[in-house]
């Protein structure tokens, strides 16, 4: 008899599955009210292995939940001011309901250029400064995928958050920034952290929630962690690993996200659920069912 699942591990593949099915329903009404699918259009420079991977599988996603997919590939050479075209072209394309924007980008393109040319309607990644802003003031919009991936998980284990001491350990405006933010709308004390801070270990020692999003293998050890606390591991690394020495950790957690299976699948169904919600509000349509929690 198979060993039944560790109640401390929280399962980002069935929630994401979860919300897929009903971003799928979702997608269906507004396909019978329009007479056509919501379409999210990825961007991809270049032809990282990694990238193409991540790429296909969200096409595959999007398919098994009622929406189409563009692609616009360009050349690893192409400058800025060509990727900012191809994004401004997908921005003003009536048939285009999200973009996503395959990141990194080469290091020769700028990459924040290439955000802003996102129609903000359809930044269903949430990574132009008008979501960044709506983020930090409360206001409606898109979620940075990922953090909102997060709070939907934290949310789905009933994680409360008010007043609790939240240590983020990562700067990005993608992940890291966005992800405070959010903890701190919710009322949580929020630390940011990141690789360069002194006394890291002590400070992620006080914090009942940790979210690791720093970029490297195992960083966060397990006797760092004050016991209890609720980690979730927003990093991914060669050879599926986090952030987050797992096995160290797993002992002294409340409750912790894997690599792979945590964070990852429900990034990418809160992305295709912001793609249909974009598609309901650009054709002044109401959605028609409530997202899956």
């Amino acid at each position: 008899m198979p060993e039944p699942p560790d109640p401390r591990i929280m399962d980002g593949t069935g929630l994401a599955e979860a919300v897929r099915a009903a971003a799928g329903e979702q997608a269906s009404g507004f396909r019978g009210l329009t007479g056509r699918p919501p379409c999210l259009a990825a961007v991809l420079v270049g032809d990282d292995p990694g990238s193409v991977t991540y790429v296909k599988m969200k096409q595959r996603r999007s398919a098994t939940a009622g929406i189409d997919s563009q692609l616009a590939q360009l050349s690893v050479s192409a400058t800025t001011d060509q990727v900012v075209a191809a994004v401004s072209d997908l921005s003003a394309d009536p048939g285009v309901d999200g973009i996503l924007v395959q990141h990194p980008v080469p290091k020769h393109v700028d990459e924040r250029a290439v955000f802003e040319a996102i129609d903000p309607a359809k930044d269903v990644d949430g990574v132009t400064m008008h979501s960044l802003a709506a983020m930090a003031l409360g206001q409606p919009g898109f979620h940075s995928a990922t953090p909102g991936g997060i709070l939907r998980l934290l949310d789905h284990y009933r994680v409360e958050l008010a007043g609790r001491h939240a240590v983020v350990v990562g700067r990005s405006p993608i992940l890291g920034k966005p992800m405070g933010l959010l903890l701190l709308g919710r009322d949580a004390t929020v630390t940011f952290c990141h690789s360069k801070t002194v006394d890291l270990a002590e400070i992620i020692s006080t914090a009942s929630v940790v979210v690791a999003a720093v970029g490297r293998p195992r960083f966060i050890r397990g006797d760092w962690l004050r016991p209890g606390a609720i980690v979730v591991d927003a990093g991914y690394n060669p050879g599926n690993i986090g952030d987050v020495a797992f096995e160290e950790a797993l002992p002294r957690v409340g409750l912790i996200t894997p690599v792979p299976g945590g964070v990852g699948p429900v990034t990418i169904s809160v992305l295709l659920e912001q793609t249909v919600s974009a598609a309901f509000a650009r054709a002044g349509l109401q959605q028609l069912a409530a997202t899956a929690s």
